[in-house]
């Protein structure tokens, strides 16, 4: 079962200390990221089988993954899982080639995967999903070891999942989840990873926390609108869907929501049009559009290209290693969309819509 050794990590804060070493880190990443795939590489895998795509990424840069992994799976699973363990290694990786305040920025960034991961049991939990289907999910890149998740993911019912989370900052919010209320539960665990992403920041006059700050603001404005368009596709302008949107957008303010949320669709796009991210989906947004998946995926590529940017202008910064985040996250989920729509029988025109290119 144990895919992954154990990363389990100290406390971030506690490691906070020392100097931050940019350039080293920076040179690093600036040559991982010149092994993501290029966009040319996606219509390839289009045109092939699933066990073609194995054999594929099997002579990539997730050889040692699923070569680890053969043994044990297969196929569409193989690939799954190779792609999960891949992403772990990855980032934890970015942990220790980092020192200082870098160091630290990058380890409350991943606490995402905490939260991710324990979203990802529970809701298994819920769902009565098996063992495996659980780990299938799983991505050990945050301070909850593979080890300690895959034994989570092994118990019988969501108390004692919730009961082995009690030393952790989680339980706090754990200890309220009666079984019924697991979106409430959900809703609040993201929030407190923004909260405690913002915390890292405070007011402090640092140049790279200033930065981590905007590109986090970018990220939340992204996730809000992206909730905003579900919403109002669905007619439902209910007020206490506010408790869905987290505060600190950079762009769009609690207020803009607030204003937005009782709109009609049309009137919600002529509101969004006075917006700079409406350049991004203007094209594709009407209102009587069917599908949300090309506003979605325009979306993610505004913010992938914003980074790439952003990283150019502050070459010897945290952003370099957040565009290359970003960057990682997007190809795994391109390849997981291509194996899963392959798996599923899709047609080729639904996964090329999904693929974020």
């Amino acid at each position: 079962m144990q895919l992954l050794q154990k990363f389990k990590r100290g406390n971030s804060r506690s490691r906070f200390t020392g100097h931050s070493n940019y350039a080293y880190t920076t040179a690093r990443v600036r040559a991982m990221k010149s092994k993501i795939l290029p966009n040319e590489t996606y219509p390839r895998l289009m045109n092939m089988g699933i066990y073609e795509i194995a054999r594929f990424i099997g002579e990539s840069e997730y050889k040692e993954d699923v070569d680890e992994l053969a043994r044990q799976y297969e196929g569409a699973d193989l690939i799954e899982h190779a792609l999960n363990r891949n992403l772990a290694v990855t980032f934890t990786k970015l942990i220790k080639i980092s020192e200082g305040e870098l160091n630290y920025l990058i380890s409350e960034n991943l606490k995402q995967y905490d939260v991710w991961n324990i979203k990802t049991i529970l809701r298994g939990k819920y769902c009565k999903a098996s063992t495996e289907d659980i780990l299938e999910a799983i991505v050990a890149a945050g301070s909850l070891s593979y080890t300690f998740l895959s034994e989570l993911a092994t118990k019988s019912n969501y108390e004692e999942v919730v009961s082995e989370l009690e030393n952790t900052e989680y339980y706090a919010i754990l200890r309220n989840y009666n079984g019924t209320n697991l979106s409430e539960i959900e809703n609040q665990l993201d929030k407190m990873y923004y909260a405690g992403l913002f915390a890292t920041t405070g007011s402090s006059k640092s140049k790279d926390r200033k930065l981590f700050a905007r590109f986090i603001r970018i990220g939340i404005d992204i996730k809000n609108l992206t909730t905003l368009f579900r919403l109002k596709k669905a007619g439902i302008t209910d007020p206490d869907m506010m408790d869905l949107m987290v505060e600190g957008g950079l762009k769009l303010k609690i207020s803009d929501i607030e204003r937005m949320l009782p709109l009609s669709f049309e009137d919600f796009i002529a509101e969004l049009s006075k917006y700079t991210y409406w350049e991004e989906i203007s094209d594709v947004v009407s209102p009587d559009m069917v599908s949300l998946i090309d506003v979605e995926s325009r979306l993610k590529k505004h913010r992938l290209k914003s980074a790439a940017s952003f990283s150019n202008v502050y070459p010897l910064s945290i952003v370099p290693i957040m565009d290359y985040m970003l960057s990682k996250q997007n190809e795994v989920s391109n390849l997981r969309i291509i194996i899963r729509g392959k798996a599923a029988n899709l047609s080729d025109e639904l996964i090329r819509e999904q693929l974020v290119i």
